[in-house]
């Protein structure tokens, strides 16, 4: 009976820790409290609510486990390990977790709530949409739900209907963190800039020093043009937070609209260091050093990046695989090129200029059949498009094909009667035949 005395003082300790937000020491009289006894399921999940506060969510997902072991009815345990397993991006694992919370309370909107951002983070956003109208019959935190399915919303390009969501989310509850800077993200997209520079200085006047938030009006400031502003907003940030990796990158790419390279060089070099994985960074480097003419330089950061995406190919998105793909051709790595091509045309089969790409990869791989094939692709989802014409017409000289060379050739003239690059195409297959005709005819000349 002492030790259990004992245990209760320790854990009664701990609450005062953890209501203070010393989580260490909460910890520490919680794991005391345990050692003395192990049978009390709530101690197990409070010393999970702790190790989650200190940021620990892998020890805290443990702790829940020995608590459900003890207790494998309780409400509360199902919803945080459901919330846990979101926090680490596992949303299937979350998602059963959800769903067993509804099983043992349906009529509590949490578990709904809460599947709205996992389903919409595993691209069902037709389901999260369920979530979202079924947390509605239910008391519950309606602002969360509203700006979770805007998030939804978003994703799917639907902006007035996130813009809705969002502001029903900012009139239920105005202190909702971002409420206001996602809605001005929403506003932004539609066109709607100065609307939404109002709505981010709005979030900063009630969170001044919130970086999310000075990071988005800063991006927003350089589309609008200030770029005076901009810097400003990324500098505060770096004041906030000196080893900021987004605001050095921010810095770099103001510094490129301003042209000042050698800034820019920095900036992304800074970037590297602090963060070896930052999305872009590197291939912005690598776009500098090609423009300086260092491309053996450039090619040790791409081929960096081609790691990084044969590691995590679905990490690219298909603007950053195009970007990649784009610059390993200009560094005339073309074979590295083919494979991230192919990974863009997996996400946008339908992308003309992605297949035009991979011809000219594959073309100045040497591999000429694959880049004619590829270019007839293109030219069936995009009959004008005069890159793909003139790469058949070439294709076609080199296979001494000329009819076909002139039938390219001349459907490129009428889309672009002006292209030079088209008029000197036209001039060196004028060339080829008449050489093929003089060829012939000397041929066909008898011997004297």
């Amino acid at each position: 009976m002492n030790d259990w005395f004992e245990a209760e003082q320790h854990y009664e300790r701990a609450h005062e820790f953890y209501e203070a937000g010393r989580w260490d020491e909460a910890e520490s009289e919680l794991r005391r409290a345990l050692a003395l006894n192990p049978y009390r399921a709530e101690w197990h999940f409070n010393l999970a609510l702790t190790l989650e506060a200190a940021g620990r969510v892998e020890s805290a997902l443990r702790a829940l486990e020995d608590a459900h072991r003890l207790e494998d009815g309780d409400f509360q345990t199902h919803l945080l390990m459901g919330v846990l397993h979101s926090r680490i991006e596992q949303y299937g694992k979350a998602i059963e977790w959800f769903d067993a919370a509804e099983r043992i309370d349906p009529s509590r909107a949490e578990t709904y709530i809460f599947r709205i951002e996992a389903y919409h983070r595993i691209g069902r956003h037709d389901q999260a949409e369920v979530m979202f109208y079924q947390a509605l019959q239910y008391e519950g935190d309606h602002a969360l739900a509203f700006s979770s399915i805007a998030e939804s919303l978003l994703d799917r390009n639907d902006y007035d209907r996130a813009i809705y969501c969002f502001r029903e989310a900012a009139a239920i509850d105005p202190n909702l963190p971002r409420v206001h800077a996602r809605l001005a993200c929403a506003y932004a997209e539609t066109g709607r800039q100065e609307r939404a520079r109002q709505l981010y200085l709005r979030e900063l006047r009630d969170h001044p020093g919130d970086i999310e938030t000075l990071l988005d009006l800063g991006c927003l400031l350089m589309e609008m043009n200030r770029l005076g502003e901009a810097g400003e907003k990324f500098r505060r940030v770096l004041e906030l937070e000196s080893d900021n990796p987004d605001a050095h990158f921010q810095i770099g790419e103001l510094a490129l609209r301003r042209r000042n390279t050698r800034e820019a060089h920095a900036a992304f070099r800074l970037v590297i260091r602090l963060d070896p994985t930052f999305p872009e960074a590197r291939r912005r480097l690598a776009s500098l050093l090609l423009d300086q003419n260092d491309v053996p330089e450039a090619r040790k950061h791409l081929r960096r990046e081609l790691r990084e995406f044969r590691r995590n190919p679905s990490g690219f998105a298909a603007d950053d695989l195009d970007d990649l793909g784009r610059l390993l051709l200009d560094s005339r790595l073309p074979k590295d090129a083919i494979r991230v091509f192919r990974s863009l045309l997996d996400k946008r089969p339908n992308d003309a200029h992605a297949l035009h790409h991979l011809s000219v990869c594959y073309f100045q791989s040497g591999n000429r059949s694959y880049g004619m094939e590829a270019c007839r692709r293109a030219l069936r989802i995009e009959p004008r498009y005069v890159p793909a014409l003139h790469n058949m017409a070439l294709a076609y000289m080199q296979e001494r094909q000329y009819k076909r060379a002139r039938q390219h050739l001349d459907q490129a003239l009428i889309v672009d009667p002006d292209d030079p690059n088209l008029r000197r195409l036209r001039m060196t297959l004028r060339l080829c035949r008449f050489g093929e005709l003089a060829t012939g005819l000397f041929r066909r000349t008898p011997k004297i």
